[in-house]
């Protein structure tokens, strides 16, 4: 009798075997996943305090211990991400250009304003522009850095918004927005002239990037740029409907 007790208890924790072997996958999976959640929060973080850390001390000077400081991680942690100094800046400037695409959409494939077309399509865009870099230190960080003659420049967001305005301003005189006397070329000098300004001196003075100022603007450029008959229909104020 007691061997076949002995021989039914063996039995049994054979059977048992293989359900505990399989949990130890499932473990191994959450554990990973966990780590990969957590990196991806830190590398986050660490892009986040390289960009606040460029906008206020600028390329050169930022440091970074002081960039791991501020996101509250070890310069060992740091380095885990980002090898360089360059590479976390690189980061940051893939990080604004998402921003970037994100507010200007295609001029290619985007819809007209209803009622106005793609001229207020761009007035729409350069006020969210602004009210983007007024609030968002990753952006205002990339398109600072496409200005850091110290380092190389694998992206360029002034150059991209620059395509953008070109493109949008090109197919607006293509479908007759624009006054005959009014080169595309031209207005797309006089717009990304002006707006990348703004960007540039809001560094010392915020006012620059503000909606008073981009309107300003717009009510000056829009007579110049629009035939008479049709200027009404237009909103230096923007109309707050841009790319989703």
């Amino acid at each position: 009798m007691e061997s076949r007790s002995v021989a039914s208890r063996r039995s049994l924790a054979c059977t048992r075997r293989p359900a505990l072997a399989g949990a130890a996958p499932l473990a191994v999976t959450e554990q990973s996943m966990v780590k990969q959640e957590r990196a991806a929060r830190t590398r986050e973080t660490l892009i986040r305090s390289a960009a606040e850390t460029f906008d206020r001390d600028g390329f050169s000077v930022a440091s970074l211990t002081a960039i791991s400081s501020l996101a509250g991680v070890s310069n060992g942690a740091l380095h885990f991400h980002f090898p360089s100094k360059a590479a976390l800046a690189n980061a940051v400037e893939e990080a604004a250009l998402s921003r970037l695409l994100a507010l200007t959409g295609d001029a290619e494939d985007d819809a007209p304003v209803p009622g106005a077309g793609r001229v207020q399509l761009l007035v729409d865009v350069t006020h969210g522009l602004a009210e983007a870099l007024r609030a968002d230190p990753v952006l205002r960080a990339g398109f600072s850095l496409s200005g850091e003659l110290s380092r190389p420049r694998p992206g360029d967001l002034r150059e991209r918004w620059r395509r953008w305005v070109e493109e949008t301003l090109r197919r607006a005189e293509a479908e007759g927005e624009l006054r005959p006397e009014a080169a595309a070329g031209d207005v797309v000098t006089a717009v990304v002239a002006a707006t990348v300004g703004f960007e540039v001196l809001a560094v010392r003075d915020g006012v620059w990037l503000s909606a008073a100022t981009v309107t300003r603007f717009w009510r000056l450029l829009l007579p110049t740029l629009v035939p008479a008959g049709r200027l009404a229909g237009y909103e230096a104020a923007g109309t707050g409907r841009g790319p989703v």
